[in-house]
């Protein structure tokens, strides 16, 4: 038997569609960023090789995987740095510091997916092109 009331089942709702909505906008703030539309720019590249080159299932998740962390890295970023510049105008070295780290992981996340997308993308073209 169910006890929940119907009135509360909506109220969830509402609420998981507003969340959703506010997510949404989250995503299209991140697209405003530079840096989140070069990763997107390198995200269809990306793709567009992975279908032209017949990627396995496997490299597949590796690369979604790889390009979705991207995305999800970058809007934390950016998350970090607004919330820091909104708590302190003024220069702070652990503001500083928090921005760096942030912006540090990104970069980390970059190195991974530039070195494995190396490793998927690299044979195949040897293969199409020098056909060994």
């Amino acid at each position: 038997m169910n006890t929940v009331s119907k009135d509360k089942r909506t109220f969830h709702w509402k609420r998981l569609t507003a969340s959703h909505q506010f997510a949404l906008q989250g995503i299209r703030l991140a697209m405003d960023e530079p840096n989140f539309r070069f990763h997107m720019a390198a995200a269809v590249i990306a793709i567009l090789m992975g279908m032209w080159l017949s990627l396995t299932k496997m490299e597949w998740v590796l690369v979604l995987f790889l390009v979705f962390g991207m995305f999800i890295l970058e809007i934390i970023n950016t998350a970090i740095e607004k919330t820091v510049d909104l708590v302190t105008e003024e220069y702070h070295p652990l503001a500083k510091q928090a921005k760096d780290l942030a912006a540090g992981a990104v970069l980390l996340y970059a190195f991974l997916s530039v070195i494995v997308g190396l490793i998927i993308f690299i044979p195949k073209l040897m293969e199409l092109f020098l056909k060994i």
